[in-house]
This record gives C-alpha cells, structure tokens and sequence, in this order.
C-alpha cells in the first residue's frame, strides 16, 4: 500500500503485539501502586476517625503520639515518594525503541490511496467496505476511521472520495455508533464544501441546514448559507432567462491514465472474452522444449493463455519449498520498488507502482540458481545476460499500472549500462495465491491472467526483428484481499542470436 511488504507488516502486527503486553505490565504496576496507596488510605481513615473523636484520649498515650509523629514525619514522605514514583518508565522507553519502525504520515495517506482505489477498480461502495463486508477476516471502519480518509481525499482535492467517505461517517454516526474524534457538524462542514465543489448546490445547501440545526453559531456555515442560497437562486433566474446553467462534476477526478477504464474493467474481470473458435487455437500440451535432455521423461506442463501476443502459462513449474526459501532470501532485502524514468532514465518510486521489491542473485543460494537454469531450460533462452531475479511483494492495494517491460526508441536506454540490449522477453513467476484481485492484465488485448502459486507465465516483449511488441502493455491489478508474491526474470536480447533468430519482418509473431 505504502511501500510496506507483507514482511514488514508482520513485523509491525507483532510490534504492536509486544507493546499491547508492554501496556499491561504498565496497568498492572500502576494498580499495584493505587492498592498500595488505597491500603495506606484506608488504614489512615480508620485510625483517624477514632482518634479525632477522643483526640486528648487518644494523645494522652504515649504509643500513639509516637506513632503520630513518625507517620507525619516519615510514612507520609514515603508515601509522597511511591505516589510520585513514575511506573509508564519501561512501557515509554520500549514504545521509543520500537516507534522507529512505524509507519509515519506519508505510509498512512498511503494506506489510505490504497483503500479509495480499490473502492473504484472493483466498483465497491464505502458501506461494503466500512462494515466489512469483504471476503476473508475484515475489521470494520469506524466513523473515525471514515473521517480520516475524507481528510486524505480532501487534502488531495478530490471531493469526490471526500463525499463517499464522510457520508459514510456520517451515515455511522445517524446508526448511532461513538466517535472519540469528530462529530456531526465537522463532517457535515466537510461535506457542504466537498459536494459544492462538485456544483451540487442544493445538497451543499441541505448538508449546511443540517449543520446550523446542530450548531446555529457556525461562523462559517452561516456565511456559506447565504452564498449557497444566493448562488442557487442566481442559477435558477439564469435557466428561467435560458441561460448557461451550472453543471455538477461529480465523479473521480481527472486521470492521467487514458486507458483506467479498460485496466479496470480488466481487473474485476470484465475483460475480453475470446469467440469460441479462436478459444479452441488454445491448447495445454507437455513440453519438453524440444527434448531438452531434462524434460524427455518429465515434461513441464504447458497452457496457452493468449494467442496474440503468444502468452502461456507453466503449471507446477516451483516448488513451495522453492517458493519460502525465495521468500526467505528476499524479506531483508525488499525496499519499494522503482521504475526507469521515461524522460532522464533515472530510477526512482513512483505512485503507479507500489510495492516493495529485492533483487536476488544466483551466487546467493543454489535455489536461485536452479530456477534461472530452469527458465533457460524450459524457454529456451540464454539467462546469463538476463537481469537477476526480481522478487515483488504486493500488499492490499499494491499495484503496478500499465506499462512496457521492454525501452521504447523514444526513451533514454534505460539498460544501456547492462550492455546486454533490450529485454526481449519476461518470466513472471506467481509465488502465492491471492484471495481477491492481483490479476496481471494486457489492457492492450484484454486479456487477463490470474495468480496461480507455482506457475509462471512467459511471452515475448520484442519481435523477431527486435521491435517492440505494443501489444504486451500489462499492469498488475490492485491486490483486494490476500498478499501477491511474485518473480520475475527479464531476459535480454544478447545471448539469443542463434536461439531466437531475427527476422526483418516487423510485427511478425
């Protein structure tokens, strides 16, 4: 979502889980004072509700007057001392030393982009989301919770998410659910402003009445009635006079991505669907890469996933113990994930791409290795110009948004420095199963791919004549429920000159 890894956020759970125990130890120690300073009170109030009823009886004997003065003299200092003795010393010093591994503002406004987008590629609504009503275990939003992400919304300009999410807050609130942080009138301030940004101004004039009901001295909410009743009677003499009337904007904002509808479509799974006779040019079939010495006897099974461009798909091609000891190697090593600027070629984060990534070489265990070989092997193609194994973690809401594996001419040589060409192909190999979203899609072809743990899909990203194939534009799909492992190897052009021949024949398959 943020930049944070499945590993990272298991470390936080428990972080949290450690302090949550810290906590306690803090409550205990603190009750064990209060038990010790209620014991003294109570002894206190006994012993001096009899001696002031007889206070010269009491005084005239002599144990009692010594024990006076030693009690104001030393027990009540001793006392003074254990109620000053400060017992939050180790929980503090414990939040201090693990509050350097939490998430700051930036990873929650994060957090926060990761739930609207997944509000509006898999066209959920606010109260789907906010009670829970999502597959697998879901912890419901509170009105705070709701609060929180319209403020992020707001705080981006986008009135739209800022009006989905504190009419949920609000709605909460009706249903009479406790808010420790906000009520009615700062939502309802939020939500006047938000929807007359949209040009909605008759619900921007309802949602500020309500607000006056509530709070008839609102400086702001007063000020906003007249305007909103002043501009809504100005529009009304304007289309009774046939004039240009004011139109609402309601919607998402504006979009940078031309193609966010179709990659959308795509993710919920509302892609393209094959006629039957071009489904039927599909075949699984057991490939041996033409009898390679290793696959004759235990071929690798082979599924056609698209036709043009050629995808497939290679099932059982990991093992599980393959797959954690990949995962092992990478979780120390993972850090958000960059991408090769288009304009200086330079790498850095983007927001179109969020997850956490680590690079592994095959010097650094014989598991990585071996599945370097077996790409060679089974694809046929020279791995040792190849980039080394990428291994991406995508949490909830992780995502990379369409793109090309391949440097188009129009860009700086982003592999110019690897000397090995462009990549000609990609191996993308699924390492977990994900329980909602997580496809990988072509937005150009409209096919999408799902994740399988233990299979990889493979396709070429140049054609023979060394052009770019346009049609292999692919995104990863926001994760919805679950966590996406994959790796990916991309392979380069050196190396394949006498496995992969050229032909001159542009856009030949």
């Amino acid at each position: 979502v943020s930049g944070f890894s499945e590993g990272h956020m298991t470390d936080l759970l428990f972080t949290e889980k450690d302090l949550v125990s810290s906590l306690k130890d803090y409550i205990r120690a603190e009750e064990s004072k209060l038990e010790q300073v209620r014991r003294w009170a109570d002894r206190l109030d006994v012993l001096s509700a009899a001696a002031t009823q007889d206070p010269e009886g009491f005084l005239g004997h002599p144990v009692n007057a010594f024990k006076l003065m030693k009690r104001l003299n030393t027990e009540w200092g001793e006392l003074e001392s254990l109620v000053l003795t400060d017992m939050s010393d180790g929980f503090i010093s414990n939040l201090t030393i693990k509050r350097q591994h939490f998430p700051n503002d930036d990873d929650q406004t994060g957090a926060a982009k990761a739930l609207m987008r997944l509000l509006d590629t898999y066209q959920l609504d606010t109260n789907t989301i906010s009670t829970g009503a999502l597959p697998a275990s879901f912890r419901a939003l509170t009105v705070d919770d709701c609060y929180d992400l319209g403020k992020v919304a707001y705080s981006e300009a986008d009135y739209y998410h800022t009006e989905l999410w504190m009419v949920q807050a609000l709605r909460q609130l009706d249903e009479g659910e406790a808010s420790n942080a906000v009520d009615a009138v700062t939502i309802l301030d939020y939500l006047s402003y938000s929807v007359y940004q949209q040009g909605a101004l008759e619900r921007a004039l309802a949602f500020t009445r309500r607000l006056l009901a509530l709070d008839p001295t609102h400086l702001r909410a007063k000020g906003n009635l007249k305007y909103f009743e002043y501009q809504l009677d100005k529009q009304k003499a304007d289309e009774e006079g046939g004039g240009r009337q004011r139109s609402e904007t309601r919607g998402r904002p504006a979009d940078y991505l031309p193609e966010r509808k179709k990659y959308e479509q795509l993710c919920r799974g509302e892609g393209l669907r094959m006629v039957r006779r071009r489904r039927s040019r599909l075949f699984c079939r057991y490939h041996d890469n033409n009898r390679h010495p290793k696959y004759v006897i235990g071929p690798v099974k082979q599924e056609d996933e698209w036709d043009r461009p050629r995808i497939v798909r290679y099932h059982d091609i990991v093992s599980d113990a393959e797959i954690e000891k990949v995962k092992e190697l990478a979780k120390p090593k993972l850090r958000r994930a960059t991408i090769s600027n288009p304009v200086t070629g330079v790498l850095e984060t983007a927001h179109y791409r969020i997850s956490k990534s680590a690079w592994l070489g095959a010097f650094e265990h014989p598991v990585v290795d071996r599945i370097n070989q077996r790409v060679q092997d089974v694809t046929g193609l020279d791995v040792t110009t190849a980039e080394e194994l990428q291994v991406a973690n995508y949490g909830v809401g992780g995502q990379y948004e369409p793109h090309f594996d391949f440097g188009r001419k129009d860009e700086p040589d982003a592999f110019e420095e690897l000397g090995t060409g462009n990549r000609i192909a990609t191996w993308l190999l699924y390492m977990s199963d994900v329980q909602a979203g997580g496809a990988t899609v072509f937005t150009d072809v409209g096919a999408a791919i799902w994740p399988k743990k233990g299979t990889a899909v493979f396709w070429f990203n140049l054609f023979p004549s060394g052009e770019g194939d346009y049609r292999t534009r692919h995104a990863a799909c926001p994760v919805l429920v679950g966590n996406k492992w994959v790796s990916n190897k991309w392979i380069h052009e050196r190396g394949q000159e006498f496995r992969r021949r050229c032909d001159l024949h542009e856009g030949t398959d």
